[in-house]
């Protein structure tokens, strides 16, 4: 008999670094058969060292039906009748700048990753938990509920996960599966370096004008980038928030992970607009 049956089996999109790896390598640390989606082989491989046996790599671009469509395939073999234990919806990415002037396309790109690809391998994944009265976790942010200035396609993205956890979590209650909703604050990750790179591609897209009208706003968002590493707290410690979600008698519906997001998350229901808008303001040097 196939070993690997005896364990709980979970999915993590997004698992090459940061958050996913992160969890990916507890879950495995624990016991858990995990199906680690990476988007490069060489990631996957990189994982399997780390990991040993009790990781699988899949090639998963959450954007991409057709490697959807394979990873359900390739999960189902491996699983059989005692199907998917957990589903974490992990991979995201992070458009910024002046919406004013941020092309169109990268918004729809945002959207597409953040929100469109968590939708679509969660109706993919969906048969598997039912049948092992599964859960689903998904990985949101602060700036779902607190979004700061010039990150509004990003805001949005994790916005609209809040919705679906919401809404997903009262849908599959029938079957007694659980929907958590992590929001992690500021943590340190490979994102940071990936958001100043993608700021400073977009900062190049965007016309003279826009570069000279929010010129020292850009300085000021440059700074912010620069600085946020320093205070950001280690991706494992969404990955025991993550841990929890999925392995507790009665998992919360929400985790906030860092002190950033637990105080925005209580002031975002004590504040008004106006003084929120001031705090972020001050927060980003504006």
């Amino acid at each position: 008999m196939n070993e690997s049956l005896n364990k709980k089996h979970v999915l993590i999109t997004g698992a090459s670094t940061g958050i996913g790896e992160a969890c990916a390598l507890s879950l495995a640390a624990r016991g858990w058969q995990v199906f680690a989606g990476v988007r490069k082989s060489e990631d996957g491989e990189a994982l399997v060292k780390k990991a040993g046996a009790s990781l699988t790599p899949i090639l998963l671009d959450v954007t991409k039906p057709e490697q959807i469509a394979g990873a359900v395939d390739f999960v189902r073999e491996r699983v059989g009748s005692t199907g998917l234990q957990g589903l974490v919806n992990n991979a995201g990415i992070v458009v910024a700048g002046p919406l004013e002037f941020i092309p169109i396309s990268e918004v729809e790109w945002q959207l597409q990753v953040n929100v469109v690809g968590v939708v679509a391998v969660t109706q993919a994944f969906l048969p598997m938990i039912r049948t092992s009265h599964g859960r689903i976790v998904i990985t949101g942010s602060n700036s779902g509920f607190w979004c700061e200035p010039f990150a509004a396609p990003y805001g949005a993205s994790k916005h609209a996960l809040e919705a679906i956890a919401d809404s997903l979590r009262v849908e599959l209650y029938p079957w007694g599966i659980e929907v958590a909703l992590v929001q992690p604050g500021m943590i340190r990750t490979p994102i940071w370096e990936k958001s100043r790179a993608a700021a400073e591609d977009l900062h190049a897209k965007v016309p003279p004008e826009g570069r000279e009208l929010y010129a020292p706003q850009i300085a000021a968002l440059r700074s912010a980038l620069d600085k946020a590493p320093k205070l950001a707290i280690p991706p494992e410690r969404v990955a025991r928030a993550i841990t929890h979600a999925l392995e507790a008698r009665r998992p919360k519906t929400r985790y906030r992970v860092g002190l950033d997001s637990r105080l925005q998350g209580v002031l975002r229901h004590v504040l008004p607009d106006r003084l929120r808008d001031r705090i972020n303001r001050l927060v980003m040097g504006l």
